[in-house]
């Protein structure tokens, strides 16, 4: 145990050295994907509380990231850039008082969320698996459709732009590293143990009198509530949004991050997003000409996904729990000083 808590401060240390150290190792563009990446971990990360975890096959994550985008832009933006940005219609009364500054537009973004996500429960966890998984599917484009029109909320189709860019990577490093933390603590708590009950076997942690709708409220509330603030950052780092943002394919890239990572490890979740988020990325050299040994190529747009796709295939093949399965670094760590 000693030793498990040093390995555990290590791997604290090395993240914010990391963490720190960033702006100085990285240009621009590459600060912009370490960015992307920090937020992808604290919205995958919250997103495999409720399906990793917890075992509930939830697609609602586009939602509420969508809340959490809206609000914070809209707590940050002042009167007069309101009344610039909203073209359909004048905005509402509320909208034009909101202004907050960044921590407590955050905190509205996750707690809004989380509200969202209480109401929610009680009609969503009547039914399980894949009836569960389209509900909450049905959620997503409920709020995406909200977001279309409601012009005088959210500006309609047309979106909010110039949205103040007041975060770094201290801001999303930070906030994903004390996002991991929390999980973690949750994972190894009395609730995560019945969290882990719930997804084994959710009849059999009833009988032994575990409440599984509050034990499952409680992981759907604290997934929502991250997911909102990870989408009020990623509005600020994007400084423009709309609802065609929040579509499906941002919860099919959280499900392929903590799919391909393990689902209920975090350790996974981190090596997923940097496989996924990163990856997509540093692999787009592959759309321009490229030079193989002196032999010239045409560009092929689109091969960095043929790729990337080829390489997820062969990463599931070989790894069929994801790459870290239901282990964190720490079990291994604890396993070898065993």
């Amino acid at each position: 145990m000693e030793r498990l808590s040093k390995a555990q401060i290590l791997i604290f240390l090395v993240s914010v050295g990391f963490i720190f150290l960033s702006p100085y190792i990285f240009e621009d563009y590459g600060m912009r994907i370490l960015n992307n990446i920090c937020i992808f971990i604290i919205l995958a990360s919250s997103y495999n509380l409720i399906n990793g975890v917890t075992g509930q096959f939830s697609l609602e994550p586009n939602g509420f990231v969508a809340i959490g985008a809206y609000i914070t832009a809209l707590a940050l933006l002042d009167e007069d850039m309101k009344f610039e940005l909203f073209q359909l219609e004048d905005p509402a009364p509320w909208v034009l008082a909101l202004h907050l500054d960044l921590i407590p537009a955050l905190l509205l973004s996750g707690f809004v969320a989380t509200i969202v996500a209480v109401f929610l429960a009680a009609p969503v966890f009547r039914v399980r698996g894949d009836y569960l998984a389209i509900v909450t599917l049905g959620f997503g484009f409920i709020i995406k459709v909200i977001a279309i029109n409601s012009p005088e909320i959210t500006n309609g189709s047309i979106g909010l732009n110039e949205i103040p860019s007041v975060i770094n990577i201290y801001w999303t490093g930070g906030i994903a590293i004390l996002t991991v933390i929390f999980m973690l603590n949750i994972i190894y708590s009395k609730y995560g143990r019945a969290m882990k009950a719930v997804r084994d076997d959710e009849d059999a942690a009833s009988a032994i009198g575990i409440n599984t709708f509050k034990i499952k409220t409680y992981a759907f509330g604290t997934s929502a509530f991250f997911e909102g603030v990870g989408g009020g950052l990623l509005a600020i780092l994007l400084t423009t949004i709309s609802p065609d943002l929040f579509t499906f394919f941002l919860t099919f890239q959280l499900l392929i991050i903590i799919v391909l990572g393990g689902l209920g490890s975090m350790t996974g979740t981190i090596i997923g997003t940097v496989i996924v988020i990163g990856g997509s990325e540093w692999l787009r050299f592959l759309d321009a000409p490229l030079n193989i040994f002196g032999y010239e190529t045409d560009a092929h747009p689109g091969l960095r996904m043929v790729v990337f796709s080829a390489i997820l295939i062969l990463v599931m093949l070989f790894a069929r729990e994801g790459i870290m399965g239901k282990k964190e670094l720490t079990d291994i760590f604890k396993r070898k000083a065993k």
